[in-house]
């Protein structure tokens, strides 16, 4: 008997809408029963492999502390520690430590990366972010804005800011949930070309901040300078003058949006401090959920092998 395929999550466009949609109810399922003190071990014994190659707080913590509350264990494996920053293939560390754990996440820099690794994985592999996606945010912010507003189906969402891998995430999720998105990018930071073609029907490349803001439901930003441009950062600040997210910009959107920022954030650039304490700015609720979601998304994934 053949051996199941493993179901990975590269992209939003890896699972169907409806199985997306039932993975967001699950994570708000699972987010109540914590609540609860009812977090059923699941997954006992089940090993989750954590390549990171970029650095992280909320990715680690959430996939680690969500391994265990799932009652298996998470392995945290860096370029320092192991043969993966000694130029050891690709495929064959996917050979390797999929013959060892159960499931693995990845958080890299080229999208490459994953796709290479879980071509030759015989488990599941996340993404947890790469230059290009960052798939696993998204699931903590379309959770985020059902918990506070309801289904984001027709809703439109402005994005403010560069057009990196969120705002590219951002374009599979309007596709995938159904909503509006509109982009205000300064130019020469607009996201992936042939992406905005392929979802023109569901995005507007804005020439303002006010105009993507206006009457929308939700504002999302994250970072002007993002994990390697650091040395960019100066110029990056000087090209997103006019784009941070303030009170005066949110005024331009509907009287009950939220805000949202993938974290960290840094106040004063991208985003006023004041916002980021205001009562629609949900990105507490949104950080605390990637938890959740992701338990959802592992779940789904160690439980729905493709035939």
């Amino acid at each position: 008997m053949a051996q199941s395929k493993p179901r990975h999550f590269l992209t939003l466009l890896d699972l169907s809408p409806s199985e997306l949609q039932g993975l967001i109810a699950r994570a708000i399922e699972l987010k109540a029963m914590h609540a609860q003190g009812d977090t059923p071990p699941l997954f006992p014994n089940k090993v989750l492999g954590m390549i990171f190659e970029k650095s992280s707080t909320r990715t680690r913590v959430s996939f680690e502390a969500g391994m265990a509350q799932l009652g298996g264990h998470a392995l945290f494996l860096s370029p320092r520690d192991t043969q993966l920053g000694r130029g050891e293939p690709i495929e064959d560390s996917a050979r390797v430590l999929s013959r060892m754990v159960d499931i693995v996440m990845i958080r890299t820099f080229a999208h490459a990366t994953v796709e290479q690794f879980s071509a030759y994985s015989k488990v599941p592999v996340i993404n947890a972010l790469t230059d290009e996606y960052h798939p696993c945010q998204l699931l903590a912010d379309i959770q985020t804005f059902t918990e506070h507003r309801g289904p984001i189906d027709g809703k439109s969402v402005a994005w403010v800011g560069d057009g990196n891998n969120m705002c590219q995430s951002y374009i599979n999720a309007a596709r995938q949930w159904n909503f509006e998105l509109r982009i205000a990018c300064p130019p020469g930071f607009e996201p992936d070309a042939d992406l905005m073609a392929q979802n023109r029907d569901r995005i507007t490349l804005c020439k303002s901040p006010q105009e993507a803001v206006h009457n929308s439901d939700l504002v999302v930003t994250d970072t002007w300078a993002s994990m390697g441009q650091e040395e960019e950062q100066q110029a990056r600040e000087q090209a997103f003058e006019g784009y941070q997210v303030n009170a005066e910009l949110m005024s331009y959107a509907r009287s009950d949006a939220l805000f949202m920022h993938c974290l960290p954030a840094y106040r004063g650039k991208e985003v006023c401090a004041e916002l980021m304490e205001a009562p629609n700015a949900v990105i507490w609720d949104e950080a605390e959920n990637r938890l959740h979601a992701q338990k959802a998304l592992i779940e789904f994934l160690l439980t729905h092998p493709q035939a």
